[in-house]
């Protein structure tokens, strides 16, 4: 029996392909200059989840779903009294991965959830932060094939960061689209 540990297919990738295409490309003197992901973190509001705190539930539930791990409720910080929310309410729901699980749903993001997309002409490449942080805007949870359609009684969406130790915005663009990120106008190679 063999002893060898499990490691995703993408971190493969960024340990041969991405680090040394990047040290090439920005001409970093050590590999631990070279810019990774550090985390991922899934978040979604719900809207009516004043009136019904079932939809929290199910928000909780689906996210657990996608990612394959437990995701949290997200309280709201204060009273709204236009929106009739009180301090300590559940409206959300989020989960952060990290390791073998971020690398794995970054994988079946790419492969399998974001062509699924109607109209799929890429994702923006604008959504950057200013400190190498990228935000991507899922309209419709139903692009996951871990979600099952008929049971879906509600399609809403929900935000993906990705976090990443890069400080420029053109350093983690460089180290997603070599992760395979399907970016809509690809920026030519000098």
């Amino acid at each position: 029996m063999s002893t060898t540990k499990y490691t995703p297919r993408l971190a493969d990738k960024y340990k041969k392909e991405v680090v040394p295409a990047l040290m090439k490309r920005f001409a970093y003197k050590s590999v631990m200059q070279v810019p990774y992901l550090e985390k991922i973190c899934l978040n979604r509001g719900v809207n009516g989840a004043v009136n019904d705190k079932k939809l929290v539930d199910i928000a909780v539930e689906e996210l657990s779903t996608i990612t394959g791990q437990k995701a949290v409720a997200t309280s709201s910080k204060k009273d709204i009294s236009n929106f009739k929310l009180r301090k300590g309410v559940p409206i959300g729901a989020r989960v952060t991965l990290r390791g073998v699980k971020m690398y794995e749903f970054l994988d079946r993001l790419i492969a399998a959830s974001l062509p699924r997309v109607r109209d799929f002409k890429g994702i923006n490449e604008k959504a950057f932060d200013g400190r190498g942080n990228y935000t991507l805007g899922v309209t419709e949870q139903i692009i996951f094939p871990e979600i099952d359609i008929d049971k879906v009684n509600k399609i809403t969406g929900m935000d993906i960061t990705f976090v990443t130790s890069a400080n420029t915005n053109e350093e983690a663009y460089e180290l997603l689209k070599e992760l395979g990120m399907p970016f809509r106008n690809a920026k030519k190679e000098l």
